[in-house]
């Protein structure tokens, strides 16, 4: 890192700002938001009545109302001392993204890290997990271990970096909220019919309107349902969702806005080739080598009530309201590789099954106040926030006991080169229940954050958070009979975790085009276990986080850079005590160092440009078990993007779209990382190659029907997402996917 903050320091004064979000209040101190890529990629010239051009501007487009962004306060993106990416609609439709791993083909430093079984696209970002407590839709919490369906989207919003003040416990790699499309209050409609490889049909459909002639009350309704098998002979899913929404003006000042969201998805567990002695297995990318009965069912469905109210000019209320459920069944083989000793070096593997059925329900409440005045000539921007959440969630876990190997979980055993799975054993036998575990959490927080202009020039935002968390876990085990009897037994353990969350930044601003920040602020882990010094409940891991960077505009808007540098430590990192392996200490030390650089261009009538660098190292800075200075699984040190869009505004070609979408993984590692303390541990870290996909995109529009074509993975790259040592998972080769829309 050190040899690149000299050059990154000259390039941070050189250029640079943020163009991915572009915020601005309106009137009525509702929040619109202007994404790079919904700038429109046309240049009109503006005339006085005399008819003489005032002004070249690029005109912005897809100016959408949002009552729930993922700042809260509202602040100006030049003013924030973070780095904020948006993907807008317009984006998701040209490059008919229909998954999170297309998604963030457009979002460096933002990645996919595995995909457990083939039904979870787990992200990261700044070489932490994103998990479900920070990922968003619409500003509440939603469960990310399934699919997430992407037709209902209307844009994605990415803040980077620490924002626990804003949302409380979450990692310090940043949170995505996904925002979903809104009522309307001009009617429309239309319908989509799709077709791809392997067997894809989807379709979808999208209706808006008034409701009544009052113009105060106005609904949106839009679902999709899909079927398709996989280039894994033997796997196959289907989706369906819907997406109902209702918003109802009572006068100028107040407006409430309820949103249904609800997802059902049911397909076959993929758990990938396995790992043989800890190297990549040479598989056919299209073997699937699991039980052929086996799925995974998730549903999920959330209601949430947004209530704004308009106190005056520079000052407004939001409440928001909220009930989120799921619920999943997955019955399937054991992942390959579990345990180590399962998967023989000629491809023989004794697979046991596993059965866990997971049901959530989650509560969130939250008063958000924003206004603005002044004190003795400086501006004030304050938010001020309280919010509760609660979840109730319960796990069955059942295993398989084969009482003709002495009851050991060993349902078949197979050779994942050779074996014919429709020759392999294939019924369903009855599971063994082992654990039902409750873990009920409630959560409290309250926060507050001023931006203070001391003039044009000179900013400064501060802010602080209090939360407080209480986990309860109850586990009870259920009696067993063979091969030896064991009672039944019950352990119920309770955690209260607080913590002050601070937020401190400044921002330089020469002119309204250039902005050059720095920031400090921290987050916090509740951790699990007793800690070994003091016996009691081990305190939460306090994360710290420096932020630096540069957002400038260039030419009336036509280029937009951002720049940012950051180093996130976490210097009392929860590790298992080697004096009493049933407690643990306060022992370990991560850091996490990189640079990210986003480029917006509109360099042409009908041309869009957007393209990104992302630089990660994050690696153990002191440890027990794990060497000093080796690199944290999953993340990697390079990714990159680069896409092109070209629309036809006039001529023959008017109404045809074409797009080339380009994006970079480096090297990363999975496995197992060196265990110090037992040196005849095989376990260890598993090579994953870096790879370059390329995406096309076609579309062209007619009056009202539009057709829209895609081919992803020109070239045929080939590399894995992977779990641990368990789920190796190979993206998909070459496939397309056509789709016809007609708009009423």
């Amino acid at each position: 890192m050190k040899y690149i903050l000299l050059p990154f320091t000259f390039i941070l004064f050189c250029f640079n700002s943020q163009a991915q979000e572009v915020a601005s209040n309106t009137d009525n101190n509702d929040l619109y938001y202007f994404s790079s890529d919904s700038i429109k990629s046309t240049t009109d010239t503006v005339k006085n009545r005399k008819g003489q051009v005032l002004k070249e501007v690029i005109v912005t487009a897809n100016q959408r109302k949002n009552p729930v962004s993922v700042g809260k306060s509202g602040i100006k993106p030049m003013d924030l001392p973070q780095s904020v990416q948006v993907i807008t609609q317009k984006t998701l439709e040209n490059q008919q993204i229909t998954t999170m791993s297309d998604l963030l083909k457009n979002t460096n430093g933002v990645y996919i890290m595995g995909n457990s079984g083939g039904y979870q696209e787990e992200i990261a970002s700044r070489g932490y997990a994103m998990g479900s407590s920070n990922t968003f839709k619409n500003g509440v919490r939603y469960f990310n271990g399934m699919p997430t369906e992407m037709s209902g989207i209307e844009k994605a919003e990415f803040l980077k970096g620490s924002a626990a003040i804003l949302f409380g416990n979450v990692t310090a790699g940043g949170v995505l909220n996904l925002v979903t499309k809104k009522p309307k209050f001009d009617f429309g409609a239309d319908a989509s019919v799709g077709i791809g490889s392997f067997d894809l049909y989807k379709t979808t459909f999208d209706v808006f309107g008034p409701i009544g002639n009052s113009k105060k009350v106005a609904f949106r309704m839009n679902g999709a349902n899909t079927q398709a098998n996989s280039f894994r002979i033997g796997v196959s899913s289907e989706t369906k969702y819907v997406n109902p929404s209702f918003l109802v003006n009572f006068n100028d000042k107040t407006s409430l806005l309820v949103e249904a969201d609800y997802i059902k998805d049911i397909r076959t567990p993929d758990f990938g080739a396995g790992i043989i002695n800890y190297e990549l297995v040479d598989l056919p990318r299209s073997r699937f080598v699991g039980v052929l009965w086996g799925k995974i069912q998730s549903e999920q469905a959330s209601l949430t009530a947004t209530l704004r109210h308009q106190l005056s000019e520079n000052w407004d209320l939001s409440f928001i309201n909220s009930n989120r459920f799921y619920e999943t069944d997955l019955f399937a083989n054991t992942r390959p590789n579990s345990p180590i000793t399962s998967m023989k070096a000629n491809g023989d593997w004794t697979m046991g099954l596993q059965r866990s059925e997971a049901k959530d329900n989650y509560w969130l409440q939250e008063l958000n106040a924003k206004g603005k005045f002044q004190t003795w000539n400086i501006d004030h921007q304050v938010l001020f926030g309280a919010d509760q959440d609660k979840y109730k969630t319960e796990t069955l876990a059942s295993t398989y006991k084969n009482p003709l190997k002495s009851y050991k979980n060993e349902y078949d055993t197979i050779n994942i080169f050779t074996t014919d799975l429709s020759t392999a054993r294939n019924d369903i036998p009855t599971m063994d229940k082992v654990t039902l575990t409750k873990a009920p959490v409630q959560r409290i927080g309250v926060f507050a954050q001023d931006l203070i202009s001391i003039n044009k020039y000179v900013k400064a935002l501060a802010g602080l958070r209090y939360s407080y968390q209480e986990t309860t876990s109850d586990v009870y085990t259920y009696p067993v009979v063979n091969p030896k009897p064991v009672a039944e037994k019950r352990v119920i353990s309770k955690q209260i975790d607080d913590a002050f969350s601070p937020r401190l930044g400044l921002i330089l601003q020469p002119n309204k085009n250039h902005s050059i920040f720095a920031s400090y602020s921290t987050s916090f882990v509740p951790n699990a276990g007793l800690d070994y010094f003091t016996k009691e409940a081990l305190a939460p891991s306090t994360i710290k986080q420096y932020e630096v960077g540069v957002k400038n505009e260039f030419w009336d808007g036509r280029l937009f850079a951002n720049v940012t540098a950051y180093q996130i430590e976490n210097n009392n990192l929860a590790q298992t005590s080697l004096i009493d392996a049933t407690y643990k200490e306060l022992a370990g030390g991560t850091k996490s160092q990189g640079v990210e650089i986003d480029l917006v261009a509109n360099p042409a009538k009908g041309l869009s440009i957007l393209g990104g660098y992302s630089f990660n190292e994050i690696k153990y800075t002191d440890s027990n078990i794990y060497i000093v200075g080796s690199q944290i699984l999953y993340m990697p040190k390079n990714t990159a993007n680069l896409n092109f869009n070209y629309h036809f505004e006039d001529g023959k070609l008017k109404g045809l779209n074409l797009g080339l979408i380009n994006s970079y993984v480096g090297v990363r590692y999975a496995g197992r990382s060196t265990n110090i303390t037992t040196p005849t541990d095989p376990r260890k870290p598993v090579k994953l190659p870096e790879y370059f996909q390329s995406d096309a995109t076609v579309g062209y529009q007619f009056k009202q029907i539009t057709i829209r074509a895609k081919l992803s993975n020109i070239f045929n790259a080939l590399s894995y997402n992977v779990h641990d040592d368990n789920s190796v998972n190979p993206i998909a080769p070459t496939n397309y996917a056509i789709t016809l829309n007609y708009a009423f």
